[in-house]
């Protein structure tokens, strides 16, 4: 089985190839770059582990939520390679990555969402295969988190580096000592591959024409007026 999978949700560009159980992964800090690097990147992993795409079994990308730009750039270059080489798309929730990359079983991810908000999810984590959504995905202030009940749950993602206070605030019996894992901060396109293979195995792919990113966020930018009445 080889799965090449990519995340371009966030200001990393994440590539890997898995095969039949070992990984290849590149992370580059692409910034705003992802267009311009995703497909030299793709090419020179697959000739380095002289590979061609016409082996593989199929394509999974983080569908989101993220970048607005960023997602819709991993969907359409994840149609484009699997409608050319007639491969199944594995789309994967950016979050639950992220909560599966942790050591902890009880993980709250998220992510900037920009704006004074955050995507934020929650999960029952068992390991890279065994992920279990416990609140999905949604869009809020950091100070108005979804309710979770249940404690030692540890918070991983860019959203924790930046809102750690509002978002502990928003769950004062809930966390562990250990309330956030510093070592989990972005999408790794290797997770990413790994809950793919189980989605393959569960039968939940989906043809090309009809993989979409999860954007959460209806709106990409507020208006002058919706800004100053946020800031009032």
């Amino acid at each position: 089985m080889r799965i090449l999978a990519f995340d371009t949700s966030t200001e990393y560009l994440s590539v890997a190839l898995w095969q039949d159980g070992e990984v290849t992964l590149r992370d580059t800090y692409a910034l705003q770059s992802h267009s311009a690097l995703i497909l030299p990147h793709i090419q020179e992993m697959l000739t380095q582990e002289q590979c061609q795409l016409a082996d593989l079994n199929a394509v999974a990308f983080g569908a989101g939520p993220g970048s607005f730009t960023g997602l819709r750039i991993a969907c359409g270059v994840a149609q484009g390679l699997a409608y050319a080489h007639q491969l199944p798309v594995v789309p994967v929730c950016t979050l639950q990555a992220l909560a599966a990359q942790s050591r902890f079983e009880r993980v709250i991810a998220c992510l900037d969402a920009r704006m004074g908000e955050v995507y934020i999810a929650a999960y029952h984590n068992q390991g890279k295969d065994d992920c279990r959504e416990i609140l999905p995905p949604s869009l809020c202030a950091p100070d108005e988190a979804p309710a979770l009940t249940g404690q030692d749950w540890v918070g991983v993602g860019t959203g924790w580096q930046v809102y750690a206070q509002a978002l502990s605030q928003s769950y004062p019996q809930q966390l562990a000592p250990t309330s956030v894992d510093d070592s989990v901060v972005y999408p790794s396109a290797a997770t990413i591959a790994q809950l793919a293979l189980t989605k393959i195995q569960q039968g939940l792919t989906v043809q090309p024409e009809h993989a979409s990113p999860i954007y959460v966020r209806n709106k990409v930018a507020l208006t002058t007026q919706e800004r100053e009445q946020k800031l009032g």
